[in-house]
């Protein structure tokens, strides 16, 4: 059995249990060592066979998982954040469909989490913004033309922009192009969740400036949108309504006046 298991953003003990579970009983481990937390690593078995596929190929990777499966061992194939974000793994699934093998995904926190956590930020305030978009900027992978940046700045939703820290310029100038004001709050974080992790808070203007003064330009998140102004409590937006006292739900009657002894 294969097992796709997110890593997540960074810090060992940000790992699922069910993955941190399958770490400790594969047989064969292959990680994204370019990305992944090698401490992670430390939660395999002494005779554990690691592979790091940052120097393989698909075709290198395959060949380890048909191994694996033709000795009747368990393989952990270890990607960063969640492999459903930007993790190449469905070239690795058609693969492993066209050999017969079977495999089960185990989810992770993206990155994406992990900054918002840093910042204590709320993605979906009442009044701001109700939906968070998780895109990138094309560098040597393209991205379809009706998914530009230009075109989700047009929403001025909040947005979550990975792979992309190394181009802020023109990511700045998209973002403006496209609908967002120059002063709308951004931030910078580096390495979400780990020991050496960095955040920086700034605007869709000066993001370059921003990631120039840091000496950014891999391995950070970029965040967008009116969401951000929380993080210095300058954020003007509406409480929810599940809490309010006249708001009905299965759980709760509506009160009129204070609670109920």
């Amino acid at each position: 059995m294969i097992y796709f298991v997110g890593a997540g953003c960074g810090a060992e003990d940000l790992i699922t249990v069910r993955g941190m579970k399958l770490l400790q009983k594969a047989d064969v481990i292959i990680y994204a060592g370019s990305l992944v937390n090698p401490k992670l690593l430390d939660y395999a078995k002494p005779d554990c066979r690691v592979f790091n596929s940052a120097t393989m190929t698909l075709e290198d990777i395959i060949q380890v998982m048909k191994e694996s499966e033709g000795q009747g061992k368990s393989c952990v194939r270890l990607h960063t954040g969640d492999q459903s974000l930007y993790g190449a793994v469905r070239e690795q699934m058609d693969q492993l469909d066209r050999l017969g093998i079977s495999y089960e995904s185990v989810p992770g926190v993206s990155a994406c989490f992990g900054a918002a956590a840093s910042l204590n930020l709320e993605y979906t305030l009442p009044g701001l913004s109700q939906s968070l978009i998780i895109t990138r900027m094309e560098g040597k992978t393209a991205v379809p033309e009706k998914e530009s940046i230009q075109s989700f700045a047009s929403h001025r939703a909040t947005m979550a922009i990975y792979l992309s820290s190394g181009m802020t310029e023109e990511l700045s100038r998209r973002l403006i192009e496209g609908g967002y004001q120059p002063q709308t709050p951004a931030a910078i974080v580096y390495k979400a969740s780990w020991p050496d992790e960095e955040k920086y808070l700034c605007t869709v203007a000066t993001l370059h400036q921003t990631a120039c003064e840091h000496k950014i330009t891999k391995t950070a998140l970029i965040l967008v949108g009116d969401v951000l102004a929380q993080v210095s409590g300058k954020a003007l937006y509406e409480k929810s309504r599940l809490y309010a006292a006249d708001f009905e739900t299965e759980f709760r009657k509506a009160r009129k006046g204070g609670l109920e002894k």
